[in-house]
């Protein structure tokens, strides 16, 4: 559909990058508008999983994930909606931050879904994602820390770390708010362009303008019950350590929408929360460290800690 548009300027993220001394190598191959959890892209190819061939990438920064595993790449660039970065990252072994939302500014990005759209880094380590950070946000400060001295909770399963276990809420109820705004965005687009979609994401994109009112409003009320819930829950601990993952990566021709809701179950929740969460290895898993809004260093500086043990 874009294929012959050219963007006036590119995106502020990547213009920050590069007035800080980072080279633009190239694009990257994802799932089409973002919207999908594997990276078969219909148009453009099916993206690989260098590190685990018989896998899905993730998605849909699918294409940045597999550049990293190639050496192809120092650090990337990943939009995250409902995972898409850090679902790659953990597919392919690599590190992925969703910063607190707004922190990166995702002017000049094609929105998925606006109150749910972060942009942030992947490298194959939290020190990459450090540096990128630094870039992005000028000013972000990452002491030192040890995890030892903080309050950690965990969540969702089996994590390789020590904390104290809490019934933290998934965001199941908030997807049709989610959906809404998807649909908002192609209401327009995509009725007289339906043929030019890929068909992996031309049903999903009519359930999203089928999406009422009263569903939406329903989603909005629950999204202000997950703040509410999460909150209480994240009480009295610094850091929630998770899985990234409720499930293995799957199989290279999984079908996308069989395996989209467990692949975002335990990374949605921070999109609708707008909190920071990284991803990285840890064992042969990947697991997620989350803080509040605004502690985007502290989570940084608890994945290096964390990292450093792993290894």
């Amino acid at each position: 559909m874009f294929g012959e548009h050219v963007p006036q300027r590119s995106a502020e993220a990547v213009l920050r990058l590069e007035r800080a001394g980072w080279t633009n190598v190239g694009k990257t191959n994802l799932h089409e508008f973002a919207y999908g959890v594997t990276s078969q892209n219909l148009h453009f190819g099916v993206v690989p999983n260098p590190a685990f061939p018989d896998r899905t990438p993730g998605g849909s920064s699918g294409g940045s994930a597999a550049a990293l595993v190639l050496d192809l790449a120092d650090g990337a660039l990943g939009t995250d909606t409902g995972g898409s970065i850090r679902i790659p990252a953990a597919c392919c072994g690599v590190t992925g931050l969703k910063p607190t939302y707004g922190l990166v500014p995702i002017d000049g990005v094609f929105p998925l879904a606006p109150s749910f759209d972060h942009a942030g880094p992947m490298a194959r380590d939290v020190a990459g994602c450090i540096a990128l950070m630094q870039a992005l946000v000028p000013g972000l400060t990452v002491d030192e820390v040890s995890i030892d001295d903080l309050s950690v909770a965990v969540a969702w399963g089996v994590v390789p770390v020590r904390g104290t276990p809490v019934e933290f809420p998934t965001a199941t109820a908030v997807a049709p708010a989610f959906m809404r705004e998807v649909g908002d965005v192609h209401r327009e687009l995509y009725p007289e362009n339906a043929d030019l979609y890929g068909e992996n994401i031309r049903g999903k994109i009519e359930r999203c303008i089928a999406v009422s009112d009263a569903e939406y409003e329903a989603a909005c009320r629950a999204r202000v019950e997950l703040a509410e819930q999460a909150l209480a829950a994240f009480e009295g601990h610094d850091l929630l350590i998770t899985p990234t993952l409720s499930i293995p990566p799957p199989a290279a021709d999984a079908v996308e929408v069989d395996v989209r809701a467990a692949l975002t179950l335990f990374t949605f929740p921070f999109n609708a929360l707008g909190w920071p969460a990284l991803a990285l290895p840890a064992h042969g898993l990947s697991i997620q460290v989350v803080g509040r809004p605004g502690d985007d260093g502290l989570v940084l500086a608890a994945g290096r800690a964390l990292e450093r043990r792993f290894q």
